[in-house]
C-alpha cells in the first residue's frame, strides 16, 4: 500500500488552518472562470501565498502530516553522504563541488551528509566543499538555518542570487536559494529526497474520444464541495504532455519534474557532477497515485485543500526520457537494494555493537526496518541517478580488447563487493 510511504504513525496532530479560506478562495476562482487542472489545484493548495500547505506549515515530522527516511534514521543520510564521496572519488578528486539539495525539508538529511564529510575531512581535505539549498518556504529555510548552522545566518545583499547564507557548524559555508536556476553553476552533486512527489501534475483518462484531462470545479449538488470532471474536448496538456505510444488508460504527467531533470541533466553534462533521486515512484506503471495526508493517515485530495500534503508517485521512465540522453540514467532502484548495496547491514552492526542500551537498539532494529522491509519503505521508494556519460565508459576498452573494464561500479547501483 503506498499509504506505508508516507509512514501512517498514529496520534492526531492539531488539525491547523481549518478555517477554509483557501477553498473559498478557489471556489470564487472555479465560479468565475471554471474547472481548474489538477496542476492548479496542487499548486493552490500547496504553495499558495497565504494558505498554502508549504508555504504556511511544511508538516514533517512526528507531529505533522508525514515522516521522511532521515527523521526515521541517521543511517540513511550518512549512506547517502558516502554515495557522493565515492562518486567523487571517482571521478578523480575535483578541488571543489556543491552540493545541492533541492526542497531540504528541516534539514535533516543534508545534516547527516554534513556529518559524514566532517568524519572523513581528510579524504576531503583539498576539496572545497559548500552547501547549496533550494527552499522556496521561507518557514522551512528557517528550520533548516537553525538545524544546520544553529542560526547563525545572515540575509545576502541584494546583488547575490541567493537570498540567505550561513556556515555549518562544521565549517562549511551554506546558501539559499528559491530556484535552482539561481544555484551557481560549477561541479555539482544534486538531491532530490522527496522532492519530485510534491510538484504539480496533470492527471488525463482515455475515453473513447480520445485523450481527456482531469480537471477541478465545484460541485452542483453540493456547494462549496469540490469534484473531479473530464475537459470536454482535449487541453494544450494533453496534445502535449501524452506519449504517442502510451498504452495506459489513465496518465499522471509532471511537466515541472520534466524541466527540472532537464536542468540538472544539461548542468551535469555541462559542468560534471551527478544528481541523485529518492522518491516513491515507478517505472511508467502506474495509474492513479495522487494521495493527500494529513496527521500521517490518508486524506481526501478535494476536502480542506492547504491543510494537507499533496502527493503523486514519480514516474521515473518520464524522467528518464526528460534527461533526453544528455546525462546517462541509472535506476530507479529500490530503496532496500539501493541501501544493501551501499552496506547498510555493516554499518547496522557497528551502530548495534556501539549501542549500551536495549532502547537505543530496539530503536535502530526499528529504523532499519522501516527503511529496508518491503511492507514498509523498502520497495515503495526508489533510487534514480543521472551521471555524464564519461563516469560509464571504458577508457582501455578501443586499445586492448581483451582487458577488463576499467570504470568503476557506481555505489548502490552495483552490488557491493567486500574485499
Amino acid at each position: 500500500a503506498p499509504a506505508a510511504a508516507r509512514l501512517c504513525a498514529g496520534g492526531e496532530a492539531a488539525a491547523a488552518g481549518g478555517d477554509g479560506a483557501l477553498l473559498r478562495h478557489l471556489c470564487r476562482k472555479l465560479r468565475a472562470s471554471g474547472p481548474v487542472t489538477v496542476a492548479e489545484y496542487m499548486r493552490e493548495a500547496l504553495t499558495n501565498p497565504a494558505q498554502g500547505y508549504y508555504t504556511r506549515r511544511g508538516g514533517i515530522g512526528e507531529s505533522g502530516d508525514f515522516i521522511t527516511s532521515p527523521e526515521i534514521s541517521q543511517v540513511f543520510g550518512e549512506l547517502i553522504g558516502i554515495w557522493y564521496i565515492s562518486e567523487w572519488m571517482a571521478m578523480g578528486k575535483p578541488n571543489t563541488f556543491q552540493l545541492v539539495e533541492l526542497g531540504p525539508g528541516r534539514g535533516t538529511l543534508i545534516e547527516d551528509i554534513l556529518r559524514v564529510f566532517n568524519q572523513l575531512s581528510s579524504v576531503l581535505s583539498k576539496c572545497d566543499v559548500s552547501v547549496h539549498l533550494v527552499e522556496v518556504s521561507p518557514k522551512l529555510g528557517e528550520i533548516q538555518a537553525r538545524m544546520l548552522t544553529g542560526g547563525k545566518v545572515q540575509p545576502s545583499h541584494e546583488d547575490e542570487s541567493a537570498y540567505m547564507k550561513g556556515i555549518s557548524k562544521t565549517g562549511i559555508p551554506i546558501f539559499w536559494y528559491r530556484d535552482i536556476q539561481d544555484v551557481p553553476s560549477g561541479y555539482s552533486f544534486y538531491l532530490a529526497h522527496e522532492f519530485f512527489d510534491a510538484l504539480p501534475i496533470h492527471k488525463f483518462q482515455r475515453t473513447e474520444k480520445g485523450w481527456r484531462e482531469v480537471l477541478i470545479d465545484i460541485d452542483p449538488e453540493v456547494p462549496d464541495q469540490l469534484r473531479f470532471v473530464l475537459s470536454p474536448s482535449s487541453t494544450p496538456a494533453t496534445e502535449n504532455f501524452i506519449q504517442p505510444e502510451e498504452t495506459r488508460d489513465h496518465v499522471e504527467v509532471c511537466p515541472e519534474a520534466g524541466v527540472i531533470i532537464q536542468r540538472l541533466a544539461c548542468r551535469i553534462e555541462k559542468d560534471g557532477g551527478a544528481a541523485l533521486v529518492a522518491d516513491y515512484g515507478h517505472d511508467g506503471t502506474k495509474t492513479d497515485t495522487f494521495r493527500g495526508f494529513r496527521n500521517h493517515k490518508l486524506h481526501d485530495v478535494l476536502s480542506a485543500p492547504g491543510t494537507a500534503d499533496l502527493t503523486a508517485d514519480v514516474d521515473f521512465s518520464y524522467l528518464r526520457k526528460m534527461a533526453q540522453e544528455r546525462t546517462t540514467t541509472l535506476g530507479p532502484i529500490k530503496q532496500r537494494e539501493f541501501l544493501k548495496n551501499m552496506g547498510i547491514d555493516l554499518r547496522l552492526q557497528v551502530l548495534l555493537q556501539n549501542s549500551h542500551d536495549t532502547a537505543t537498539r530496539e530503536q535502530l532494529l526499528h529504523s532499519y526496518d522501516m527503511l529496508m522491509n518491503p511492507e514498509n519503505m523498502g520497495d515503495c521508494f526508489n533510487f534514480f541517478a543521472l551521471l555524464p556519460h564519461h563516469r560509464l565508459v571504458h577508457p582501455d576498452k578501443k586499445d586492448k580488447p581483451e582487458s577488463k573494464s576499467s570504470s568503476l561500479p557506481v555505489a548502490g547501483f552495483n552490488e557491493l563487493l567486500l574485499k
